[in-house]
């Protein structure tokens, strides 16, 4: 058995899995309130918190795990059975604890110095404004979309700045600030995953020093210096192959969570005509269908993330249209999971618009993550069919 695979099947990888399933129900229970407050509750923060589930990605040295991504992601489908809204901050929230140790040592001493349980949130959009100063930069801008942000003490953010390889031109860079440092706009008022609670963000004219920058696409050594203190494997995968699924495999888990309640309210549910659910040729089709695309679908994230494994234990490079298949796949998934929710919620009949009908949130969830530009999944397909009928790769995160 390989190491990586052995790492993904580990017995710590199993209880972590364990925790995550013991904290769906719980999730469930708060999934109304979490909705209509705009917010996941704090309370539900702090279990996963207390579970160790934000430490999966985290390095060892600072108290983490530093275990395989499909462990990542199992997690985070797992919880969205529960939540969606919550396993999405899980997703975009955790995965920071990958990105952090990228940055100069005294980036993660900033953070994590004092407490290691740190979070960090993000929005990635390269709209921020810097202006070179002595020791760093003068930032300033909005951002959209910082998901779960009131739950955290940092903030990545997005801008550009020149290219450090001498050739004309802006590459992104991932600035790293404090609470201190930005204010949330809260204006999240949208159709679904409303508890996530993704504000827009304002910074107007602060410091931030060189050592808390990192150029996001730069996978070299040079543009990575916190392997220098993290020199495992997991911190060799580049940005785009780990960050992918974030935005997408909540989608998963929240489509099993919709079918599981799909089961048993068809199994018990006679409807005003005096028929039953379950023996609906209708309903019998969308639960097979979603049973099918839940099953798939994790199946090739699984394989996916053993290749990319693989290439970063092994120091080689996917080949460019392996990596556009790969960010392909992920965009689709919320495409293909609203295909089968929307059959599910339309074999619930009249009676399942209710909003005392779970399955009606994740439906709105769901079609809600279609949103994120991450997951477009038309683009992303035309640029992995361009490459593959011979054009260049246009895809500058790929």
């Amino acid at each position: 058995m390989s190491a990586h695979r052995g790492d993904y099947q580990s017995d710590q990888a199993a209880g972590l899995l364990e925790r995550a399933r013991a904290i769906v129900p719980r999730l469930a229970e708060r999934a109304a309130a979490a909705e209509k407050a705009g917010m996941v509750p704090a309370e539900s923060v702090r279990e996963i918190a207390e579970a160790g589930l934000f430490r999966v990605l985290q390095p060892r040295r600072w108290g983490g795990y530093e275990l395989d991504p499909r462990t990542f992601y199992s997690v985070q489908m797992t919880l969205a059975e529960g939540c969606m809204s919550t396993a999405w901050i899980y997703g975009v929230i955790g995965v920071h604890n990958w990105q952090l140790p990228l940055f100069p040592e005294q980036a993660q001493q900033d953070v994590w110095g004092d407490d290691s349980g740190t979070l960090i949130a993000s929005t990635y959009m390269p709209t921020g404004k810097a202006v070179k100063v002595d020791g760093g930069y003068r930032f300033s801008g909005r951002w959209g979309f910082s998901s779960g942000v009131d739950h955290a003490e940092w903030i990545l953010l997005g801008g550009l700045l020149p290219r450090e390889d001498g050739v004309d031109g802006l590459e992104h860079t991932t600035f790293l600030l404090p609470r201190a440092d930005f204010q949330i706009v809260r204006n999240w008022d949208v159709l679904g995953l409303r508890a996530t609670g993704s504000h827009d963000i304002v910074v107007e004219d602060v410091f931030v020093p060189e050592h808390r920058t990192q150029r996001t696409n730069n996978h070299s050594d040079a543009g990575c210096p916190g392997r220098a203190t993290n020199p495992g494997w997991l911190y060799r995968i580049p940005f785009t192959q780990m960050f992918q699924r974030a935005v997408s495999s909540a989608c998963i888990g929240a489509l099993q969570g919709a079918l599981d309640h799909f089961r048993q309210r068809a199994a018990a549910h006679v409807g005003k005509h005096g028929a039953k659910t379950a023996e609906d040729p209708n309903a019998q089709q969308a639960a097979s269908d979603a049973m099918i695309a839940v099953d798939q679908l994790r199946l090739v994230l699984t394989r996916n993330y053993e290749r990319v494994t693989e290439c970063a234990q092994q120091g080689i490079g996917m080949p460019v249209e392996e990596r556009l298949l790969q960010r392909a796949q992920s965009a689709l998934v919320p495409k293909l999971c609203a295909d089968r929710v929307d059959d599910l919620l339309r074999a619930c009949a009249g009676s399942g618009l209710y909003k005392a009908n779970p399955i009606e949130r994740v439906f709105r969830d769901i079609h809600q993550a279609r949103g994120h530009v991450a997951n477009n999944a038309n683009a992303y397909a035309r640029a992995y069919g361009a490459v593959a009928l011979g054009l260049p790769n246009a895809d500058p995160f790929v």
